[in-house]
């Protein structure tokens, strides 16, 4: 019997490919990047020969290094970067490039619906609990119905980039919850919404729109033709999987309620998993249905290691290419006091602005309290810092976390970092074991997928590992604490509060 499992987890940057045992350990990796094409402002399209060559690349790299071959795989389970809007025609053919959730062109559209409909954004958050984003799929199907309607009207299915990956292994269509609930839909039902349908004008799309199932079921096989190109074996299961977000919580081992964990990687979010949807605070932040009938509140600073990665850019371009760049970085930084000496760093660093702690679409990164007297090290020192500071400023506004946790992404790797923020939050930072959380949980759903666990939940739990754990340090709390105060103030004048 095959002992193995294959997550695929498909960024809109890079997609990466793991398998894994039954106990959740990792055994090897691949990954492939993806060139993101913004050819007008504002537009973030990913193109699907690309998408579907670097799962291909990532999958035969993760056998490879797992020193497995496609038959050891008992099944395969899929995530990707959620939303967005990825068109088919009846043969499976792509009719443009994929649409991916970072897109904001549909925001001219909502303002003008919005003056139409007064409670046009509170009716959605409402429905799923979320601050809509311009990259969802009904936003850009509205969007597609009024400047694409020849290529809108050929469309047998719109779906999203997971979903596209799945009818390239196994020739079936199809959506699963976590995708559906926040299109936007409703987040108690967890699933599509007639009435969010009818708000954006697409009700006469909805066959468009494919059948939505659980996360943890069979969605298909893979296909002679993708066996070929991905070096699976014909007939393996795939799951029906989850978007990023979803199979992280559940990679992370967090799917149960209760559980406070925090992603810092190129997106930054902090939230707590509950066994109802919370839709508090009001029109802030966002509202994930999860796998195993939970839901992740969370909030949304839109950029995490993002800052840093454009810090060691524009900041040290002489370092970028050194093989202990982190560690020469944290021990430039180290000497300089907590507070950066009155640097202060905004991680605002997205185009589309942020939607926590305050909603403002026009948000954008910055330093604040430079003087002659700063140099180098202030500023990546306010970086990290900063993004310190911007998960205390989500975490507070949560209900039902407790005293620890979980901390995944790219951020997590740095212990400095991992120290920092559980000093800032004053609260235990737990680092599980694993490094592709979203990998894990796809492949997690796909084990739960062929019975190999009673459900979903048992399966995130019971591999739960940590590998590290960090106190706060009390004795830095007044520090921490004047540094807060200190940001908030930047914060609100940035923001014009």
């Amino acid at each position: 019997m095959s002992r193995y499992f294959l997550g695929i987890d498909a960024g809109s940057s890079v997609t990466k490919a793991a398998v894994f045992d039954e106990a959740g350990r990792q055994l090897g990796a691949g990954a492939h990047r993806i060139r993101l094409q913004r050819p007008h402002p504002g537009w973030s399209e990913i193109d699907p020969a690309s998408a579907w060559e670097a799962a291909t690349v990532a999958v035969k790299a993760a056998l490879k290094d797992a020193g497995v071959t496609g038959a050891d795989i008992a099944a395969v389970g899929l995530s990707a970067a959620m939303v967005g809007a990825w068109l088919v025609d009846e043969a499976g053919n792509a009719l443009r490039p994929g649409i991916i959730w970072e897109d904001s062109r549909a925001q001219d559209w909502m303002e003008r619906r919005a003056a139409e409909v007064p409670d046009f954004y509170q009716r959605i958050f409402q429905s799923d609990g979320c601050v809509v984003q311009q990259g969802c799929t009904l936003p850009l199907m509205a969007w597609l119905k009024e400047n694409e309607p020849e290529v809108l009207d050929r469309a047998a299915h719109v779906f999203s980039y997971k979903d596209f990956l799945r009818l390239k292994l196994t020739g079936k269509v199809a959506a699963d919850r976590t995708e559906a609930a926040v299109a936007p839909g409703s987040a108690r039902d967890r699933d599509r919404s007639a009435e969010m349908l009818e708000l954006f004008q697409v009700s006469d799309l909805a066959h468009k729109l494919p059948p939505v199932a659980d996360s943890e079921t069979v969605g298909g096989f893979v296909t002679a033709e993708a066996a070929a190109a991905t070096g699976l074996a014909e007939r393996t299961p795939v799951a029906i999987g989850a978007g990023d977000v979803p199979a992280t919580v559940t990679g992370a081992s967090a799917l149960e309620a209760g559980m406070a964990m925090a992603v810092l990687g190129t997106t930054c979010m902090v939230g707590v998993v509950s066994d109802r949807p919370v839709f508090t605070p009001p029109d802030l932040g966002l509202l994930f249905t999860l796998p195993g009938e939970t839901w992740y509140r969370a909030m949304v600073n839109v950029a995490g290691t993002l800052n840093l990665d454009w810090a060691v850019e524009t900041l040290l371009p002489d370092l970028a290419k050194e093989p202990d760049l982190y560690a020469r970085m944290e021990a430039m930084i180290a000497p300089i006091p907590i507070g950066s000496e009155g640097v202060v760093y905004l991680p605002y660093l997205s185009e589309s602005g942020i939607i926590a702690p305050v909603v403002n679409r026009e948000a954008r990164a910055g330093f604040h309290g430079l003087s002659p007297r700063h140099g180098r090290p202030h500023m990546i020192r306010a970086v990290y810092e900063g993004v310190a500071l911007a998960l205390r400023d989500l975490f507070q506004d949560l209900e039902g976390a407790g005293h620890e946790i979980l901390l995944t992404g790219g951020g997590a790797r740095s212990p400095m970092w991992t120290q920092m923020i559980a000093d800032c939050l004053g609260t235990a930072v737990l680092v599980p074991a694993g490094t592709e959380f979203g990998a894990r949980g796809a492949a997690l759903l796909a084990a739960t997928a062929i019975g190999r666990f009673s459900s979903i939940r048992e399966a995130s739990v019971s591999t739960r590992e940590i590998q590290r754990r960090h106190e706060p340090d009390t004795a830095v709390k007044p520090a921490w604490d004047s540094a807060f105060v200190t940001y908030r103030a930047r914060r609100d004048a940035a923001l014009g509060k």
